[in-house]
């Protein structure tokens, strides 16, 4: 495609994306701030997941604290 055509699509995109956009009222965030809105609700279950995936990868770099293989860092 080239750019003329593209450029239509590209600003109806941002246009949709843009339009769900919208101030949050206070009265309305404790809706927000339940446990079963949080983007991870299982934060001790996925800790534990990643410490357990961080030291077996300690070798190839991880994405933490390096470890040994055993677990302990």
């Amino acid at each position: 495609m080239k750019t003329r055509q593209c450029l239509p699509l590209l600003l109806c995109v941002t246009y949709l994306g843009l339009s769900g956009c919208t101030a949050v009222q206070p009265w309305e965030r404790g809706n927000l701030a339940k446990p079963h809105m949080a983007a991870d609700a299982n934060i001790l279950h996925s800790s534990l997941t990643q410490h357990n995936y961080s030291s077996r990868e300690g070798s190839a770099g991880g994405n933490s604290a390096e470890g040994g293989g055993c677990g302990c860092y």
